[in-house]
């Protein structure tokens, strides 16, 4: 039997939800591209319920505790001490979410003995050191497309709030004033604006799909070329690096996982390659992005916005520059947990553990690390140090 922990996010500060804002979700059984939703042989929730906080469980107990299996639950992951590196010590699975990571580091993966399997309830597993689970013949999974669209619209949203200056227009609201000026001085239309991303995998693509309607010119740099078809379809410009795409652009959404090629990508000199006036999207990881950089060029007007849910550490503390940085719209890292993804990602959690305990191979398209080398998803989007 094993044991199981699991790293969520607290539960809402006025407790646990009773009730709903809506009633039902809409019933989605495959992805663009083909890819089913999670199969799993059954699940003990309700879909849009809040699954991933504490009381939520990601729908896991009833099942896991019904297989004779112990299932440990907290939100308490950093600092000396905590649950998470007491608990993790005799864990045999370690499951969390990008939103709340528990940092498996190659001190933590070397002192959990009997560590077999951690599993992002999500997509993104950089919180997971690739090398030393490697090393350690850990496998790593995650649950491959359950949030990519969620995060795609978060990206479109975030996109349009910066460039219209939503967000300090809303604010006059709620201060009660009416200063139609002091909204519009800093409001464009997004309309023939050049927006590329960093990365066109499942998000980016799907963010570049959502944009176009708003009849921008698109670009894109990825280490993998579309198609002719999609490049003609959507009237994308390649570009081979980040470098040569951003002095094009007016806006750039980073959609690219974090591994050691991307890691400090956006620094002072990339900052400086871009447009003066240009906006930085950013819901991928902040580690791709220089932290003081982006203050300094918010500050000095060389870019005109910063909006992302991405930090490090995460939670970010109270005193983390983002916060109080001009003209950003940073948000907890909240784009891939709505009600409709936690369905999914909790489905797809159970999925990858009921493949795991039946000795059955866990979906090619969900691997990330396994039999001590990348794969699956993990070999076309990771890269580790040499």
């Amino acid at each position: 039997m094993a044991k199981v922990l699991c790293v969520l996010y607290d539960d809402p500060t006025d407790g646990y939800p009773t009730s709903y804002a809506r009633d039902d979700l809409p019933v989605i059984d495959h992805y663009p591209g083909g890819q089913t939703t999670p199969t799993p042989e059954g699940v003990d929730f309700t879909p849009g319920q809040l699954l991933g906080s504490v009381s939520g469980e990601l729908g896991l107990r009833a099942y896991l505790e019904g297989a004779g299996h112990t299932l440990v639950v907290t939100s308490d992951k950093d600092g000396e001490g905590s649950v998470f590196d007491r608990e993790l010590v005799d864990a045999d699975i370690v499951i969390s979410q990008p939103f709340w990571p528990a940092y498996l580091t190659p001190e933590r993966i070397a002192a959990a003995k009997n560590l077999k399997l951690a599993v992002t309830a999500g997509i993104g597993s950089d919180h997971v050191d690739l090398d030393a689970a490697i090393s350690h013949g850990v496998t790593v999974a995650e649950v491959t497309y359950c949030n990519s669209i969620s995060v795609a619209e978060h990206v479109v949203m975030m996109t349009l709030s910066l460039v219209r200056n939503y967000l300090p227009s809303h604010q006059v609201v709620l201060d009660g004033g009416w200063n139609i000026a002091d909204c519009v001085a800093r409001s464009y239309d997004l309309e023939g604006m050049h927006v590329g991303t960093v990365a066109a995998g499942r998000i980016g693509l799907a963010v570049l799909r959502r944009l176009a309607p708003f009849d921008v010119k698109l670009h894109y740099t990825d280490r993998y070329r579309l198609s002719g078809d999609v490049e003609r379809e959507l009237g994308l410009t390649w570009h081979e690096s980040a470098e040569d795409m951003v002095p094009h652009c007016d806006v750039v959404t980073i959609n690219a996982p974090l591994h050691p090629e991307t890691e400090g990508l956006f620094g002072d000199k990339l900052l400086a390659q871009m447009k003066r006036g240009a906006y930085l999207i950013n819901t991928a990881r902040a580690k791709i992005v220089d932290r003081d950089a982006v203050e300094r060029a918010l500050r000095s007007g060389q870019l005109a916005g910063y909006a992302g849910d991405v930090w490090f550490p995460q939670p970010a503390p109270a005193d983390h520059p983002w916060r109080t940085m001009p003209h950003h719209g940073m948000t907890p890292h909240i784009s891939g947990s709505s009600l409709s993804a936690q369905a999914r990602y909790a489905a797809g959690t159970r999925e990858i553990l009921e493949a795991f305990f039946a000795g059955r191979p866990i979906r090619d398209e969900y691997l990330i690390v396994d039999g001590g080398a990348l794969a699956g998803t993990g070999a076309h989007s990771y890269s580790v140090n040499k």
